[in-house]
């Protein structure tokens, strides 16, 4: 039952610490076009990510994989601009419109469960079974995914559905701030 709790509290702050300013600004990218109304969406959005996380981490943990930890680390912020970039290109906010974002999602999880398989593989004894370890630890992710997802979705409803703020200008304005921090992180993380 300990190992359970680790997991999952590995994985909630892994999403829920200012260490993981990256993963924040991604969730809030990611959720950004949507409002209050649309939470179902942004669920299955958020899981999209986190099943990209857990087979690139479970692929690594593996050894099947392994790309070079500066190379993922540079790469994870440049996940943030390109979401906020598509924020800033959608031309309306239909769920029709917005179905790339899951595919979006689903990619980028990929490239961000790469960002944490050196940790979580020395976490792990030599023959430890992983199956459950990266369970609990993607379900404490997706639960602080859900908790930043609802914050989000909270101030939009507040902002854009009571005070009638315009929409375009709370994507573009979330949407702006998520690139300019990755934009920097992307500078500081440059593989030299």
């Amino acid at each position: 039952m300990n190992d359970v709790v680790f997991y999952f509290e590995t994985g909630w702050h892994h999403i829920i610490s200012w260490t993981a300013l990256d993963h924040i600004l991604f969730i809030i990218s990611l959720s950004a076009i949507y409002l209050a109304q649309n939470w179902k969406q942004v669920l299955v959005l958020v899981t999209a990510f986190t099943i990209g996380h857990s087979l690139t981490l479970a692929l690594s943990v593996y050894d099947v994989i392994r790309i070079n930890e500066k190379w993922v680390e540079f790469l994870i912020p440049c996940t943030i601009v390109a979401t906020g970039i598509f924020n800033l290109l959608v031309k309306d906010f239909k769920p029709k419109s917005l179905r790339i974002n899951y595919f979006l999602a689903l990619f980028f999880g990929l490239i961000h469960g790469m960002g944490f398989a050196n940790a979580i593989r020395f976490m792990l004894a030599k023959d430890q079974y992983i199956a459950l370890p990266i369970l609990f630890f993607n379900i404490g992710l997706e639960a602080g995914q859900i908790v930043i997802v609802a914050f989000i979705l909270s101030i939009s409803f507040v902002l854009v559905s009571k005070l009638n703020l315009n929409r375009k200008w709370w994507v573009w304005s979330l949407s702006a701030f998520a690139i300019l921090i990755a934009l920097n992180m992307a500078v500081n993380r440059w593989p030299k």
